[in-house]
């Protein structure tokens, strides 16, 4: 299977539609047969790689993510987390918002980022994903995840001032949007020569669906273009929320391949998409988290037959997700 999806992520094609993830898909039973704590899976490699491996070990589901949070390059360009150690199975959050005051801040200041790689967790995923690649690497595909230029800027600037410099100061919005991406791109570049196979660009905040059509156009296009061409092959661009008028914007980012989620329309999707690989849509929650292997299995029929390349869950697994689902997810012919 891991040969099928390498071959189906260069281009090749292939006889199946594969089921995997590029997106965070980590499980509380999973944790548990490894004895992990999942805040402590965020900052040590070991465990990070474990808790990646254990869905696999599980399931049989042929992929493993790093890292286990969105929060990797705003937390090394100066954000603080939370990593929750008071709650058994919560993602951590940035703690304070605005850690730029302006989005003039991340171009006109020395801000090079020129040692984000040592402040931050960069160089720790890096030490994972070497770790997966040494532990199932024959068998899985390793993804490394990075956000999209918009959503880490969401993470690290005064939003209400960033909404007011989009209408007043744009050109600001997109130099920093540019600069963003250049820093992603050196983040992703590195998964991929610590082993990563692919890189997923989780633009959860950059959607279509979310900033709007014209706006996405205007600031978020220009600046995953840029972070797209500058990443190694094969890029997947993932995207949240209802972007069945926009796939025409999205088609034109260059990614080599586009997750969609449960609420655009697949058979739309797969006619605008001529030239890009398809992923999706099985809904997280009702589905895979709530749903029944009936359900799974009903879902996973709907989105072969629309025309999807490979079956992806529409977002990052919620962690309770049953781990029968995944394997009916897996199995079903």
């Amino acid at each position: 299977m891991r040969q099928n999806i390498l071959d189906l992520l260069s281009g090749k094609k292939i006889n199946s539609q594969p089921a995997f993830s590029g997106l965070i898909h980590v499980t509380a039973e999973g944790l548990r047969s490894e004895n992990l704590i999942f805040h402590e899976t965020h900052q040590d490699a070991k465990k990070m790689a474990r808790a990646a491996a254990s869905t696999f070990r599980l399931t049989g589901l042929p992929s493993a993510v790093v890292p286990l949070d969105m929060y990797v390059e705003a937390e090394a360009l100066g954000a603080e987390i939370n990593f929750r150690e008071d709650r058994e199975f919560e993602f951590p959050q940035v703690k304070r918002a605005g850690l730029f005051g302006s989005v003039k801040d991340l171009s006109t200041k020395d801000t090079k980022f020129t040692n984000s790689f040592s402040k931050g967790r960069i160089n720790l995923v890096c030490d994972a994903i070497k770790l997966l690649k040494e532990d199932v690497g024959n068998d899985v595909v390793i993804g490394g995840m990075i956000p999209g230029p918009y959503t880490l800027l969401l993470l690290i600037v005064d939003v209400k001032k960033m909404f007011i410099e989009m209408s007043k100061e744009p050109q600001a919005v997109t130099d920093a949007l540019f600069h963003l991406s250049s820093f992603l791109a050196q983040v992703g570049s590195a998964y991929r020569n610590a082993g990563a196979d692919f890189i997923t660009i989780h633009d959860m905040g950059g959607s279509p669906a979310f900033i709007g059509p014209s706006k996405y156009e205007k600031f978020v296009l220009p600046a995953e273009k840029l972070l797209i061409e500058k990443l190694p092959k094969p890029r997947v661009l993932s995207v949240c929320g209802n972007v069945t008028s926009s796939l025409h914007l999205l088609a034109q980012a260059g990614a080599d391949a586009l997750s969609l989620d449960q609420t655009v329309d697949l058979a739309a999707a797969r006619l605008a998409l001529k030239d890009s690989l398809l992923f999706g849509n099985l809904d997280p929650v009702a589905t895979l988290f709530r749903g029944d292997a009936f359900q799974v299995a009903e879902a996973v029929v709907r989105a072969k037959e629309a025309g999807v390349d490979a079956i992806w869950p529409g977002c990052d697994l919620v962690i309770q997700t049953s781990i029968q689902n995944i394997k009916e997810m897996v199995s079903k012919p």
